[in-house]
This record gives structure tokens, C-alpha cells and sequence, in this order.
């Protein structure tokens, strides 16, 4: 069984050569070693040849040597084959040439004597000895922590901004003639009744039309406008507070 300096690395072998990959414990970034081709596979590959010239032969002979040559080809198509089931000798070579790899890929890792991870030059803080997991670097992580003290206050400021002011609720006006929706203009919509407040004579404080007594005083607002709803002209009978006749349009007062 083969035994790695690590347990992080993937064997790439296959029966034409051996080749393995070793990652980075942290950042998993990988280093491939040199591939270095079989000495079985070279003699295979001379044997497929040989049957390549066979069948080559049997083709002008017409015998059954071109059957052989063919058969010779087709089982010396290994190139994506994996090492499972191979001859003593493959896996003899197989076993020595990942100990040239390990060598190989050992001197692009380090060994944390902390955790005892083996980390590629990237993931090592060389001036405490240390992986960068168990000893950061202090200019990266003083940079991430302003980066994330920076992400939190803007997210606490945007919390506590206010970025609208409108009004959530509106409201209906009713008019007090018509007892329909009057709009938002000074005249009700429907009718054309005067949506104004009412001034109340005794202290000139402003009212709702649909209001009989003044919100600050409590004095009687339909005694005191009534007088004035009346059109002298044309003698139509306007809300109280009305400045110009619903029925003639001549001035109230």
C-alpha cells in the first residue's frame, strides 16, 4: 500500500505511466508531478507494433496473421485503462515512482508543527513558521477585519437611514353636502361644495366643515354660519362657510 507524506493527493496513474497530484490542506490549490511512463508499457507498446506489422503482413498473405495483428492492437489500447488488477511489475514500478513524486512534491510543501497540515508556500506565514490558519498574516488580517468592521457599520448606518418621508396612510376626504369622495382640491368634486375649514368667529381657530362646535372653544359653528349659507341672489341654500353660490356662482357674504 502506497504511504504519502500526505493524505491530500489524488493518483493519476494510468497503465501507460504514473502521476500524482498533491493539494494544499488549506486553499487546496494542487501540484502535479512529473509524469514518468511505464517500462511495462513500453514493452507492451513495442509488442503492439510488432502486431501492427503482423497484421500488415497477413493483409498481402492473406493469412490469419492480420486477425492476430488486430487483436494485438485492440488490447494494446491502455491509455485511459486505471491500475487496478496490473502485473507484479507495474505495481513494483508504480510503488518507486510515487516515492520520485512525493520527493518531488515535498519541496513545494510545508508542515504546520501546529496543526500538522501540509500547506503549499501561499498558506505559509513564514515569519512565525506557522500555516496561516493558525498564524495569519497580520497585514491581511488586520486589512479583513477593517474590511468587515467597514461591511457592519455601513449595514448599521443604512438600518438607521431614512430614505422615504412620505406618508403611509391617506386619507378620504367626505364632503358634508354631498356625502360623496371630495378630492383633495378646495371644491368637492362631485357637488363643487366648498371643501374649506371652517373659521370659528370666536377665537379663529380652523375646523372641519362636518364639525358643529369649535375644536378649541366649543363654540356653535351652525348657529354662527348659518346666516351666511343663504345666496342673496338666487336664494339657494349653500353649506355653511361657502363663499360663492352653489346654484348662481355670486359671491356669499
Amino acid at each position: 500500500m502506497l504511504q504519502a507524506f500526505t493524505r491530500n493527493y489524488q493518483d493519476n496513474s494510468t497503465d501507460a505511466g504514473h502521476q500524482f497530484t498533491f493539494y494544499c490542506d488549506i486553499c487546496q490549490d494542487g501540484f502535479k508531478t512529473s509524469f514518468i511512463e511505464s517500462d511495462t508499457y513500453k514493452k507492451r507498446k513495442g509488442s503492439r507494433l510488432l502486431g501492427q506489422g503482423a497484421g500488415l503482413l497477413g493483409n498481402l498473405l492473406g493469412g490469419k496473421a492480420r486477425d492476430l495483428g488486430y487483436a494485438a492492437e485492440r488490447g494494446s489500447n491502455i491509455l485511459s485503462d486505471r491500475f487496478e488488477d496490473k502485473s507484479p511489475e507495474w505495481q513494483k514500478e508504480h510503488e518507486q515512482a510515487f516515492e520520485r513524486a512525493q520527493n518531488e512534491a515535498k519541496q513545494h510543501f510545508h508542515r504546520c508543527p501546529a496543526c500538522n497540515n501540509y500547506v503549499c508556500d501561499h498558506c505559509l506565514n513564514e515569519d512565525e513558521g506557522l500555516c496561516v490558519s493558525c498564524a495569519p498574516r497580520q497585514e491581511v488580517l488586520v486589512a479583513k477585519t477593517r474590511a468587515e468592521a467597514m461591511k457592519r457599520n455601513i449595514g448599521e448606518a443604512g438600518e438607521a437611514a431614512t430614505v422615504w418621508q412620505g406618508e403611509i396612510e391617506s386619507k378620504t376626504t367626505i364632503c358634508p353636502s354631498c356625502g360623496k369622495p371630495a378630492g383633495s382640491g378646495k371644491f368637492c368634486n362631485n357637488c363643487g361644495a366648498s371643501m374649506a375649514l371652517k373659521t370659528c368667529p370666536k377665537c379663529g381657530a380652523k375646523n372641519q366643515q362636518t364639525v358643529r362646535f369649535c375644536n378649541n372653544c366649543g363654540e356653535n359653528l351652525q348657529a354662527a354660519a348659518a346666516p351666511s349659507g343663504k345666496c342673496a341672489s338666487c336664494g339657494f341654500d349653500n353649506p355653511p362657510g361657502t363663499k360663492f353660490c352653489g346654484g348662481c356662482g355670486s359671491k356669499i357674504g
